[in-house]
């Protein structure tokens, strides 16, 4: 099949008009699973919203108005809006430009996405079980302190140091580790339980085996990416890796990553203690995830009123897509 047999390359969305009128398109995320038959449509993907925008104005679902076109997305997986800036050049969206993606080779033009109402996005709440943090009883393991927090797709957040892990390990490292796996995958069915995604823990990894994601976060640190470029402890507020379908994730996931952003301005979650000790950034400012490919700056807008849960604004994020190819996938019936 298509896919390069792995997580973040096997994934599809499905675009057409759209059901909601705020929006230009609707949008349907699907991810692929790689070693059988199924298809997750439990959450969406930051990624794959990046070309939804460039594919509705090339496809003329969206006409092409000025030197950047906004086009306002629905994605019906979590019934959510996303609006993406695209930029555009001779009537069809724009691919050259000069924005550095870490982990992506060359330059493109830059893309504005930025998530609407965040919160809730799959289980209906900022917060699933009304707390910052909690202790998360793991059966067959010892209970461990996590942030269990649902913005643009719900997170299992873990400290690093409570798995014996610094935070920077590169990826294949924490691959090898099969006991590590069987433990990440034990906390995120019981996560997935906690949260009300699963019946039992023990169902995650076959019927939500997409979300949550679950993630390790440290404190600033510096490490190598995987093309050996050093990164200085000054350039992030904190490290963090994320699991995709089982397997380390080469960069980070975007939704993961926005959903990191967000639980980073809120008091009281693992996220936010490992970024207390970075310099301070404005609620609105962007927070600096050292991953495995390099430095991925996330803007987050959370309210916190006194004595109110926190509220999920907004969720921004710069990317870069074009279109690969044309073709046709011929399925056997």
């Amino acid at each position: 099949g298509l896919g390069g047999g792995i997580s973040s390359l096997s994934k599809v969305a499905v675009v057409g008009p759209p059901t909601h009128p705020d929006a230009d398109v609707d949008y349907t995320f699907g991810q692929v699973e790689v070693t059988r038959a199924f298809v997750d449509y439990a959450g969406n993907c930051g990624n794959i919203s990046s070309a939804i925008g460039p594919f509705a104005l090339d496809e003329g679902l969206v006409p092409a108005r000025g030197p950047e076109t906004l086009v306002r997305i629905h994605n019906t997986n979590t019934r959510k809006l996303i609006h993406a800036r695209v930029p555009v050049s001779g009537g069809q969206a724009a691919v050259r430009g000069d924005f550095v993606l870490p982990g992506v080779p060359g330059t493109g033009a830059r893309l504005a996405l930025e998530f609407l109402d965040p919160g809730g996005a799959v289980t209906g709440r900022l917060l699933p079980t009304g707390q910052a943090r909690e202790i998360l009883e793991v059966p067959g393991l010892d209970p461990i302190t996590v942030s269990l927090v649902d913005a643009t797709n719900p997170v299992v957040f873990v400290r690093a140091k409570d798995l014996g892990l610094e935070g920077t390990e590169r990826p294949e490292t924490l691959d090898a580790r099969l006991d590590l796996a069987a433990r990440l995958e034990a906390i995120r069915g019981a996560a997935a339980e906690r949260m009300g995604l699963v019946a039992d823990a023990a169902q995650a990894a076959t019927l939500s085996p997409a979300v949550p994601k679950i993630a390790v976060v440290a404190p600033p640190a510096p490490f190598q990416t995987l093309d050996g470029t050093p990164v200085p402890a000054a350039a992030v507020d904190l490290v963090a890796r994320v699991v995709s379908m089982g397997r380390i994730h080469r960069a980070f996931a975007l939704t993961a990553a926005m959903c990191l952003a967000v639980a980073a301005r809120i008091d009281g979650t693992v996220v936010h203690e490992a970024s207390a000790d970075a310099p301070p950034g404005e609620p609105e400012g962007d927070v600096r995830l050292g991953h495995p490919s390099g430095v991925l700056a996330v803007a987050a807008r959370v309210a916190q009123d006194p004595g109110m849960p926190p509220v999920a604004r907004t969720v921004t994020v710069y990317r870069t897509a074009r279109r690969l190819m044309d073709g046709f996938v011929l399925v056997p019936v």
